[in-house]
């Protein structure tokens, strides 16, 4: 074992992102954490965004897709969810770092007389506020920590991170840093080339900051084989001075799960253990293998129905999509998703938009935009004994629409989008009505849940309480609790004092189930959320008019 791990010091990948943004650099970082993994190393995960906002929280989904939360209640990029998918581990709130929190971490100390009549500066002040990431090497005692620094190289709000993770090389040790840029080599439409020449501007900007990456990941649609590859692999070495073999070419796949034994066979491990003098450790791929061996078997198909305000840009779903390929695994269906935008859907065309479906999902949201297009999808699957899943959002829907459309509630609705409802089926309990500032009524984080016996959710957990993640502000109103049991539809999920509904479902309905919380948080390829195998298997069963069901087969 090296010097360095007999000292248990902390190694960092520092993953830096060139030419354009959504290159791939999340993906990347999650990989490179099951690398390690796969070598059964102790890690950390942390995503550095550089733009102003405290956090993601505030921000339409169409802004940057969705919120990620973490057990903790943190409200976090989407790419902290590819890196728990990915490593199979829980992060926390100190995983995801904005330059907001940064600022005004430091404009509070600088009011409260921390720095004594110091003038601040982003060197050293802000930069070492950045590098107090090394202080959750020491807590968590990790043999990696893989960081990602969000934007693309050459941003302004981007520099004083680069800065940071610049200076840590010589605050560590310059065994203990990698430096990797993930670029896009573009394909020109006109003659087939490939041009490496935007990363070799990125990684020029790169090194004006002052830093030489060690290893260059460039991404391309298309997989580039023999002297093809080869060649833009020694253009790159040579104009961006990295080692031949430690330049990796990452081409787009169908299955992003695919990645990390393909950078594997590639020899990104082995770049990492060189460049960080780390001893060959010995690798164990063999259950994600059998993963991607079975994701890849040919399945029967089943449509599954995403039902949302936000359709036109599917990042605002990504756990939800990810969520959905998981549970397939299995249940042994391959899934074929349709996305429908909630506003579109009216009583009258509903038939013609989800009449082939085996399955329909309405996630989370905030806001009264296409609201009644959802209540509309409810009523259908209810009326049609289609599973329907309903997540935070999604479940409230359902409430509503069974008060309208069973109990005869002319006009029940949630206060957060009809405050004068004669029925207000949903509703802030009366200790968040106590809080005057609304940002401060919002339940965050994990939240245990009592689960009822004999139920489609208790058989789905087979336990008996669980915790899942939370993000709303708005509950089944129990003034109505009564009502609905009486007529069908069950609380099967509580709160351990019974105060507030988790999860309900319609008894005589072959999937109609609702959570208040996030599920598609918890859910791992290798381990999928127990609700979405349920819901995955009862879509299974469901064949829309006039198709015959083939033979199923037994799982």
């Amino acid at each position: 074992m090296s010097k360095n791990f007999q000292n248990n010091k902390t190694k960092y990948i520092f993953v830096t992102g060139g030419v354009t943004s959504s290159v791939g650099k999340g993906i990347t970082v999650a990989s490179i954490g099951r690398l390690l993994k796969f070598r059964s190393k102790s890690i950390s995960i942390i995503k550095l965004d550089p733009y102003l906002n405290v956090d993601p929280g505030t921000m339409s989904p169409y802004q940057h897709g969705e919120v990620f939360v973490t057990k903790d209640g943190g409200e976090t990029d989407l790419d902290l969810g590819h890196y728990e998918r990915f490593v199979d581990q829980e992060l926390t709130k100190s995983s995801n770092i904005t330059a907001g929190q940064i600022y005004l971490s430091l404009i509070h100390k600088e009011r409260n007389g921390d720095f004594l009549g110091g003038t601040i500066q982003i060197v050293p002040h802000v930069t070492t506020e950045i590098n107090k990431i090394t202080g959750l090497a020491k807590e968590s005692q990790a043999d990696f920590i893989v960081v990602e620094v969000g934007g693309t190289v050459g941003d302004i709000e981007g520099l004083p991170f680069l800065e940071a993770i610049r200076q840590m090389r010589n605050d560590v040790g310059r065994d203990n840093v990698l430096y990797v840029h993930v670029t896009l080599v573009p394909e020109m439409s006109t003659t087939g080339e490939m041009k490496t020449k935007p990363t070799q501007h990125s990684v020029k900007e790169l090194r004006t900051i002052g830093i030489q990456p060690d290893a260059i990941v460039f991404r391309s649609d298309k997989a580039l084989d023999g002297e093809l590859g080869d060649e833009v692999k020694r253009k790159i070495s040579l104009f961006c001075d990295v080692s031949i073999d430690a330049v990796v070419h990452l081409p787009t796949v169908n299955n992003i799960y695919d990645i990390p034994i393909y950078m594997e066979e590639v020899g990104m491990g082995r770049i990492i253990e060189n460049y960080l003098n780390v001893e060959p450790s010995e690798i164990d791929m063999v259950q994600w293998q059998k993963l991607i061996k079975t994701m890849k078997e040919p399945q029967e198909s089943i449509k599954i129905a995403i039902v949302g305000k936000y359709v036109a840009l599917p990042d605002s779903y990504m756990s939800v999509k990810e969520s959905i390929i998981h549970a397939s695994i299995p249940v042994k269906r391959t899934i074929n998703i349709e996305w429908v935008n909630s506003e579109d859907i009216i009583s009258g065309n509903v038939r013609s938009l989800l009449g082939d479906v085996n399955g329909i999902i309405v996630p989370g949201g905030f806001g009264e935009r296409g609201i009644e297009g959802m209540i509309v999808t409810a009523n259908f699957a209810r009326e049609n004994n289609i599973p329907y899943f309903g997540l935070c959002l999604g479940m409230q829907i359902m409430v509503i629409e069974f008060a309208r459309n069973v109990l005869g509630f002319e006009g029940a609705n949630s206060t957060e989008f009809d405050p004068q409802s004669e029925f207000p089926v949903i509703d802030m309990m009366p200790s968040q009505m106590n809080v005057d500032k609304k940002g401060g009524t919002m339940r965050l984080g994990e939240y245990r849940c009592n689960l009822l016996k004999n139920t489609k959710a208790g058989n789905s957990y087979l336990m008996d309480s669980v915790n899942e993640r939370h993000r709303h502000r708005y509950e089944l109103n129990n003034k109505f609790r009564n009502d609905f049991e009486q007529s069908g539809l069950i609380a099967s999920g509580v709160s351990p004092d019974n105060s507030l509904v988790e999860i309900c479902e319609i008894k005589s309905h072959l999937f109609m189930l609702g959570v208040q919380f996030h599920p598609e948080f918890r859910s791992r390829p290798n381990r999928p959320h127990p609700l979405f195998v349920e819901f995955i298997r009862s879509a299974s069963t469901v064949y829309p008019e006039g198709k015959q069901p083939p033979l199923l087969k037994e799982v």
